[in-house]
């Protein structure tokens, strides 16, 4: 006889919802382990249900581990369950475990061990236990010297994250630099990581338009020159105005501490993704439906 006890205790164990539970333990004649199991069966199937579905919400976050770092983003379909225990819970489990495994790409990763088994095993069991498609959507992993320090920022709980490598100063120049990063959206580190491409395209541009504005050739060189620079402090994180004080580029401040910026790392949760469309109150129904 299948009790409301023996549901309950399922129901913790797994987090499954309470029908499910009661399923599992009738198909298993009330054997707990094997609940567990078909559970985790179920969850596999249900996970596959929602593989099409579209997840750019969910959480950034970094992990340091003495000298290695690891900046990740999972994603799950609703800001709502981005902001679940659950979900917090199994990103911070990824994270840790992304950090300390030995890993230097998303695939190694998700064969990373967890307490719930590989990563990509515990986010099938949570997508079956959330009731939404999550995914684990990036890594990047950065080491460090003894004499290199790891910065890090997390803007709205985790919808921005940070990881910034400065030599020679401390970690609140680092962390400072990550916080630039955050707030001004470099796309690079320096003038030197810009690809060729992407600057000989500015320049065209840029020529073009001295031309149309029938400066003469020389004039229109120098004006070039002028505005290319002007783009370099917009894209390159070293020559952006530091934010605590726009009389210095970050280069400066980070050299009158002295230190240079080494590395940055800045995820945005769901950048360049195509993103759900609906309002909270659908959001919440949702929720209350699975």
């Amino acid at each position: 006889m299948i009790t409301a006890q023996m549901v309950n205790e399922l129901r913790t164990m797994t987090g499954a919802g309470m029908m499910d539970c009661k399923k599992a333990l009738t198909e298993t004649n009330g054997d707990m382990e094997a609940a567990v199991e078909f559970l985790r069966d179920k969850g596999i199937a249900k996970a596959a249900k929602k593989a099409g579905r579209i997840a750019a919400e969910g959480l950034a976050n970094v992990y340091i581990d003495g000298n290695k770092a690891a900046i990740i983003e999972v994603n799950s379909e609703t800001d709502f369950v981005s902001k679940n225990e659950n979900f917090t819970s199994m990103v911070d489990e990824i994270g840790k475990a992304v950090v300390e495994g030995n890993v230097s790409n998303l695939e190694e990763a998700l064969k990373a061990k967890t307490s719930e088994g590989t990563v990509e095993e515990l986010i099938v069991a949570k997508t079956a236990t959330i009731g939404e498609k999550l995914s684990l959507r990036r890594i990047e992993i950065r080491t460090k010297a003894d004499d290199e320090v790891f910065g890090t920022y997390l803007h709205m709980g985790g919808k921005i994250a940070v990881l910034t490598v400065v030599k020679g100063a401390n970690e609140e120049v680092a962390k400072d630099v990550a916080m630039q990063a955050a707030a001004m959206k470099p796309e690079y580190l320096n003038e030197e990581s810009v690809p060729a491409e992407r600057v000989e395209k500015e320049k065209k541009f840029l020529v073009e338009q001295a031309m149309e504005e029938g400066k003469p050739a020389d004039i229109a060189e120098k004006m070039v020159a002028g505005r290319l620079k002007k783009f370099f402090k917009e894209i390159c994180l070293v020559d952006q105005a530091f934010i605590k004080d726009g009389d210095i580029d970050v280069k400066t401040y980070v050299k009158n501490n002295g230190g240079s910026v080494l590395d940055m790392v800045r995820f945005e949760v769901g950048e360049g993704m195509e993103h759900r469309s609906e309002n909270f109150a659908d959001e919440v129904m949702s929720q209350l439906n699975n």
